[in-house]
Order: structure tokens, then sequence, then C-alpha cells
């Protein structure tokens, strides 16, 4: 599977319902007042932190997520049914950006960790709502409120606890590969590691560790030479860095 760390998403929260007009209509009640029911609210739409995802790449194939609008009330009283709100699987250690005002909105450091990214809208109200001692019959009711829509950068930094660094065949993935069970691919010509790898060590049962494995630095590559540095973030959250020389 193709490691994508960066993407840029739409989410768009459900609108609430609209508030219904109505009134209550049976024999031998010829003038039973109002009775319209207030709307749904609309649904929310939620990230999630999935341990089982280690990559951004669902997201290059798509970009819209909308939650459900809230129904509309009904006569007798009766309340819309809220919007369904949408929960969107993602890697833990994901940073989530509103893309417009560069503000950090969260991060999921934690196994099935949620933050809520777009809030939907509130519901409207029926005119049971506006009945009142001297308006006994009201017709006004009220839409309901529009949900938050946002564009979103997610960006992924991996979780480790000790970050491979060192120059390209320093031999690194060689390292991962002896310790762990992680198949990164070994060979003889530089670059062989493109993208980050992540090997688990285990020291029992119960006990265990988590080692990255990042592509080589060159000198130059803070200017953009070989690929770069950007791949440096991912030893951002590393407990332990280890700088292979040889």
């Amino acid at each position: 599977m193709k490691f994508v760390d960066e993407v840029k998403i739409r989410v768009e929260a459900g609108c609430g319902g609209k508030g219904c007009l109505s009134f209550r209509r049976e024999k031998y009640i010829p003038r039973g007042g109002p009775d319209g029911g207030d709307g749904g609210d609309g649904g929310d739409v939620v990230l999630v932190a999935n341990p089982d995802l280690n990559t951004l790449v669902d997201f290059r194939f798509k970009r819209l997520y909308r939650a459900e609008h809230g129904r509309r009330g009904e006569g007798s009283n009766c309340t819309g049914r809220a919007g369904e709100l949408l929960r969107i699987q993602v890697p833990v250690g994901t940073v989530v950006t509103e893309h417009d005002t560069r503000e950090i909105m969260g991060e999921l450091l934690e196994a099935d960790q949620e933050l809520i990214v777009a809030r939907g809208g509130r519901h409207g109200l029926g005119n049971t709502r506006f009945k009142s001692s001297t308006n006994r019959a009201p017709r006004k009711t009220t839409p309901g409120k529009p949900g938050e829509q946002h564009d979103l950068d997610l960006e992924l930094k991996l979780l480790a606890d000790v970050g491979l660094l060192g120059l390209p065949n320093a031999g690194k993935s060689t390292f991962v590969r002896a310790v762990s069970a992680a198949r990164p691919k070994v060979a003889a010509y530089p670059f062989t590691t493109l993208y980050p790898n992540l090997g688990v060590v285990s020291l029992g049962p119960d006990r265990s560790f988590v080692v990255a494995d990042i592509p080589g630095l060159i000198e130059g590559a803070a200017d953009g030479a070989g690929l770069g540095i950007r791949f440096l973030k991912h030893l951002s959250r590393t407990r332990l860095l280890l700088h292979l020389v040889d």
C-alpha cells in the first residue's frame, strides 16, 4: 500500500431540520391548538483514531465527507429524527489543521480517540413553541441552522518508541529486519527506503516497542537534496533517536 502522510479533505456537518407548522385536528376538537414538532439536529463529523491504519492513502480517492441532515418536525408534537453522525477512520498520530485559518483543531494520539471536526446545525422550532396566552394559534416556525463546514489538512506523524536516523545504506532497514518481523526492502543502492517503515520488537509476552525506519538523509537534505527532510517529522514523537553510522 502506498504511504501517504499529507492530504486535504472537506467535511460538512448536517443541517438542522425545519420546525413543523401543524394544528391538532380531531373529531369534537375543532380548535385543538398547535402541535408542530421541532426538527432534528444535524449530524456531526467525527474523526476516529484507528490503530490498524498507518497511511492516509484512502483520502486520495475521496475528499468530500458529509454527515446526514436532521429531519423536519411532524405533527402531534413529533420531533424530527436527528441526522446520523459521520465517523471517519484515520491513523493514530494524525494532526488536524483547519486549512484556511491554519488553526490546529487537534491531534489523535490514542487508539479509538475521537475528535469532532464539524458540528451539526441546531434544529428548527415547531409552531407549538410559539404558543402563548395572547397567541393561541401561532403560525411561526424556524428553519434549522446550517452545519459547520471546513477544509482540513490531515498530517500523519507516526508514533514510535525508537527512531532510526542515518545516511543512505547505513543499515537502518537491515537493523529493523533483524530485530522485528517487519520486512522493509534492502538493497546495495542508496535510497532503497523511500517511505517510513515500522517494526515491532517483542521482548516477551507483554513487552514490546516500535521502531521507525525513515529514508536516509544526506548532506544538503535541509535544502532539498536527496529526499529532503520531509520524513523527519515522523521522528518528532519518538522517545529515543538511534543514529546508525555504519
